[in-house]
């Protein structure tokens, strides 16, 4: 069974939320010291950036509403193939600054698509 829009977001919106609670009560320091936690989230934004992906391929309408979606999936590109690369004060601040905006975006998108169905 092929899955759909809704499930992709909701990836997104769990993976968001499992970053939230790996991070939650840490500093950069903390995050920067604790390769568990870095690992988990760098996983978690891998994670986005393939169901961005899949939401491209699927449904450019919903994929467009998404602001920066084309930089995120960048982004999982670089945490995947560029592991060496990884700075995670660049990770540090997504994580601040935009990660709980696009799980609220992605959460509104796929209640905006449940409500469409019959």
């Amino acid at each position: 069974m092929e899955r759909d829009h809704e499930a992709f977001l909701m990836d997104i919106v769990d993976a968001a939320d499992a970053i939230s609670k790996a991070t939650g009560n840490i500093e950069l320091d903390d995050y920067r010291e604790n390769r568990m936690i870095r690992s988990s989230v760098e996983r978690e934004f891998t994670i986005i950036g393939e169901a961005l992906t899949y939401l491209s391929r699927l449904d450019k309408s919903i994929f467009e509403r998404i602001p920066d979606a084309p930089r995120i999936i960048s982004f999982r590109n670089k945490l995947s193939h560029e592991y060496t690369k990884v700075n995670d004060d660049l990770i540090w601040g997504f994580i601040e600054t935009y990660l709980k905006p696009l799980r609220d975006l992605c959460l509104s998108l796929a209640e905006e698509r449940a409500s469409d169905r019959p």
